[in-house]
């Protein structure tokens, strides 16, 4: 077999160079939900990376969608001009495409950014605000009870997401993604562990699957047809009392690839402290297969994905048409160079740095002798 890692891949109407994608990764760097310069250099050097794809961190489409008061948000007019500048700037300077994953967080919102603990905002503090979600029950015991969002609610959130994916156009990125996973508010509405409706959205399959379809309906009609948008989503709880798991997963990708989904970001977990995950390198990536080969379009693989001979295995075997990388790109921005020299292929180098590829050392710095 020939490798895969760098053959190009088209979404819709936008190509790719190749298979390697940016995840997307929260930074808790924004101020009322506006990009720092913080941003600009995180994405900055992301784009430069090589990758044919970057996404930027979980975007709230509403100021109490935020997980974090640190969190990034697409919600308002001064949202939208912060971002617009980083998007132009990673545009001049990067040779990747750049594309947006829309969230709300529900009833894990108003929580503390990670490295102070990560816990509910205490409802004393200013910076917090009372959190929403299908059903009045908290995450755990030790979290606040959220407000149950009604049918007015829902339409308000609805409307959120759309102009959220409206302005992420308008400023320039190159496709969506929705966040349906880890426990955030759609994904909430997908488990029955945290839908307790008994309306037309709660109890039954079809019933918590039909706000998820709601929303992407409501952004797929509203974006130029040829607009690449897909979906995240957990594959499973990883809780044996729940219902949601990859064969209901499975039957929720079949209706959004009949609502004209263009691909799956196929992730796991995240909506209950009881989840009992079985971790390890490449511990996601059975899920994507099966949703790969049952449902026909393309799909990202994702977790614990560090070593090119794995992510180029995991393509090869027909288990995934993407590689997704999170915390490995942190780690070494440039592991898409890397990659490159370990399979002998090219990728992409801004020309500033491009003196230090392999094939390029030596090049002649003007005003020194040339090396003889």
């Amino acid at each position: 077999m020939g490798h895969k890692l760098f053959t190009p891949i088209s979404i819709r109407n936008l190509s790719l160079s190749n298979r390697i994608v940016v995840a997307p990764m929260c930074q808790y760097s924004a101020v009322n939900g506006s990009a720092t310069d913080w941003h600009l250099m995180h994405l900055g050097q992301l784009c430069i990376s090589g990758s044919a794809l970057v996404f930027v961190e979980a975007t709230a489409v509403e100021e109490k969608g935020r997980i974090t008061p640190g969190c990034l948000g697409l919600y308002s007019d001064e949202n939208q001009i912060a971002l617009a500048r980083v998007i132009e700037f990673v545009k001049s300077y990067g040779n990747t495409k750049i594309g947006i994953q829309l969230a709300h967080a529900g009833r894990k919102a108003s929580t503390e950014i990670p490295w102070k603990g990560g816990t509910p905002l205490d409802p004393n503090n200013s910076d917090s605000w009372k959190t929403v979600a299908p059903s009045s029950e908290g995450y755990n015991l030790n979290w606040p009870e959220p407000k149950e969002l009604d049918f007015e609610d829902l339409d308000y959130i609805k409307n959120c997401f759309v102009k959220s994916a409206k302005r992420s156009i308008e400023i320039g990125f190159d496709i969506i993604e929705l966040h349906m996973a880890h426990g955030y508010l759609i994904h909430q509405f997908l488990s029955p562990i945290s839908n307790k409706r008994n309306d037309k959205y709660g109890s039954s399959f079809e019933n918590r699957i039909r706000y998820p379809l709601e929303i992407f309906k409501a952004i797929r009609d509203e974006i130029p047809e040829n607009f690449p948008l897909g979906v995240r989503f957990s594959a499973t709880d990883w809780v044996e009392t729940s219902s949601w798991n990859i064969d209901e997963a499975t039957k929720f990708s079949l209706k959004l690839k009949e609502m004209g989904c263009d691909f799956f970001d196929v992730s796991s977990g995240g909506n209950s402290p009881k989840q009992n995950i079985i971790s390890g390198p490449a511990y996601q990536t059975g899920f994507a297969s099966i949703i790969k080969n049952k449902v026909g379009i393309p799909t990202i693989a994702v977790g614990q994905i560090n070593e090119p001979f794995q992510a180029e295995s995991i393509l090869n075997t027909g288990q995934a048409d993407m590689i997704a990388i999170g915390r490995g790109m942190l780690y070494n921005p440039r592991w898409v160079w890397h990659a490159a020299e370990v399979f002998e292929k090219e990728c992409a180098y801004p020309p500033q740095y491009a003196r230090s590829h392999h094939s390029l050392i030596g090049l002649p710095i003007p005003g020194n002798p040339k090396p003889k």
